[in-house]
Formats: structure tokens, sequence, C-alpha cells
């Protein structure tokens, strides 16, 4: 589409903001392993990087900067929204059970052009914003009770990001890079907007594989139909994916699963044209994969069962889908989340 020079805003089509295409301030919430892998490219590009983090990460990056493999950047790191001001983009990269404290504090970053990216595990509070037919506009209670997220996080400034990467924090603010480097990013809409279109150059000037999708919603569901299955039965069995898929009645019951999600894919309007067996190769050639809520109980942090499983049952009673097998999945992980004090 032909779009005005960089320097003007732009009207977006079917949305209520103006919005520049420089995204030179940009603010990371989450300084995790994402968050900060996100946080280093966009500051190697040459953006105006801050960081929203505290306690051990806050001090880190204010003494050493964010550290990614051989790189150090200096970014501004603080604790007070009010103190780093508007943003271009912000990048919310945070775990799920976090999202509701990072909204009720992300609105001194939110002016009228921000946009927020959301880089996240899951199917997110905007997921029915401009897509679902009889669905559309409705609120998934399982990823935002209140309407507490879609207040703070108005669904027009939001562009969604499915990251297929997988990265760990060594230490607070030291960041490593395993594998991947795909970004996929999609208006809620469905649009190609004028934003969208910038924001991927600027990823993908940041070093990242990005691309637009025109319908993140369908990303979001095809990324969730394999770890919805797989992280929480590691979290179980502390077993890695190999293993899991390995032995034949966790794989049975894995692909059971992933049936029930398959038909409420069909029912909203986002089929998935595979087979459980044909995502289970593509899981395979990971090899011993650690899932990252594997690695969350290990390390005593809470676990993001309901952006994963809890929000697929609730989507199967919206659809008329029964989900037995993935009822049983859930409630064996929350009962093991909730012993451990972790849910």
């Amino acid at each position: 589409m032909n779009t005005p020079p960089s320097s003007e805003p732009v009207a977006l089509t079917g949305a209520d903001i103006h919005v520049t295409k420089s995204f030179s301030k940009v603010c990371i919430v989450g300084t995790g392993a994402i968050g900060g892998w996100l946080g280093a490219g966009l500051a190697r590009a040459g953006c105006d990087v801050s960081v929203l983090a505290r306690g051990a990460t806050l001090a880190a990056v204010q003494l050493r900067g964010l550290r990614l493999g051989n790189e150090t950047h200096p970014v501004t790191a603080g604790s007070d929204t009010n103190a780093l001001g508007v943003q271009d983009l912000v990048v919310v990269a945070v775990k799920a059970p976090a999202l509701l404290e990072v909204a009720r504090q992300i609105s001194p970053l939110i002016g009228p052009h921000t946009a927020v990216l959301t880089a996240m595990n899951g199917v997110p509070w905007w997921f029915f914003q401009g897509f679902g037919g009889a669905l559309s506009d409705t609120r998934l209670k399982a990823v935002d009770a209140t309407g507490e997220i879609a207040t703070a996080i108005r669904a027009q400034h939001v562009i969604g990001c499915v990251v297929h990467a997988s990265c760990s924090v060594d230490a607070p603010g030291v960041i490593r890079h395993h594998f991947g480097n795909d970004l996929i990013i999609g208006e809620p809409s469905g649009q190609t907007t004028a934003r969208v279109q910038a924001l991927a150059a600027l990823l993908v000037r940041a070093g990242f594989a990005a691309t637009v999708s025109p319908q993140i919603q369908k990303d979001v569901w095809y990324k969730l139909w394999g770890n919805m299955t797989v992280n929480p039965i590691s979290a179980l069995t502390g077993a890695t994916t190999d293993l899991i898929l390995g032995d034949e009645l966790v794989r049975n019951f894995v692909s059971a699963v992933m049936l029930e999600a398959k038909e409420i894919g069909t029912r909203i309007g986002i089929p998935i044209d595979q087979q459980p067996a044909d995502r289970h190769q593509v899981t395979l050639k990971l090899g011993a994969f650690k899932t990252s809520m594997l690695q969350d109980v290990e390390a005593g942090k809470a676990v993001e069962l309901d952006a994963l499983v809890t929000v697929v049952k609730e989507l199967g009673t919206l659809t008329g889908v029964a989900t037995p097998f993935t009822d049983a999945l859930l409630g064996l992980s929350r009962l093991q989340a909730r012993v451990r004090g972790l849910y």
C-alpha cells in the first residue's frame, strides 16, 4: 500500500488512533528470556530502548546494560512507568500470570500513538477482537476475568506476535539465544496496516525473521496446538519433549487433547489442516527440549496454565465441543501447581 513519508502520522483504517512509523522509543515490559532477546535486537537496530524491571534484573541492567551473548547494550532501566513515559512501541513479554499486574501499571507508557506488541504464549485477551464471527468481541474469562486487562491495553493499540525461538536467562539481564529467530506479527483485525508493515521492517533490521500474518489468531492457535500439551505434561512429569512423545500412551493422550483443540479451531474459523502426528514430528526435531513451563516449575515460578489450557476448556464450552481429555490435563496440572504454590 502507498503510505506518506515516515515523518508524518499515518491514519489507520479501522482504528481510532494515529501512529508514527518510526518506533524510535521502545519499552520492553518483561525483561526475561524473550523480552531481553527482543530488547537487545531493537537496541542493535538503533532504537532508544528502555526496560521496565525490578529487583535483581533492574539492578543488573542499570549497572551493566542488557547482555545477549557477546553483545552488551546500554539501555535505560527503570521500575516507574511514569518516569519512563510515553513510548512509540511497548513490547509486553511477560508470562500470563503476571499480565494483570502489568496492566495495572502500564498506562503511562501508552499514548494515543503507541503500539503494544504482545510477545506471549497462549491465547491472549484480545483474541476475539475483530475476529471470531458470532464470538467476535467475546471476553475470555480464563485470561481476563474482569476485563481489566482489555480496559488497560485497548484493542486499537495491540499488535499480536507469535515467537518461534528458544532463549534463556543465564543471570539477571543476561540472555542466551538457543535457536529459532521467527516472529509472526499481525493486527487482530487482520488488516495489513501501515504500522504493522513498519514494525515488521524494523524487526527485520533488528535481525529477526519477521513476517506479517493476515490472521494472527491462526498463528496463535497453531503454536498453542503444540505447546498446550507438552508444557503441562512436562511440568507434571519433569520429562523433556522427546521422552513425552516417545511414550506411546502419553503420545496418544497428547493426540486426544490436540484433536479436541483442532475441532474448536474449526468452529471458530481457524482450521488446522494437519493431524497430531504431523505436529509431533515437528516437536521431535527439537530433540531433548525442556519446555518453558517445566523451567518455571523448577524455578518455583507461577505457571501459565490459564492461557494455555483453561482457555481451551472455556472455548470448548463456547463452541459446544466436549473436552474430556483437555479437562483431565487441566485438572491434574492445576492440582500439581496448587500443591506447589505455583497457581
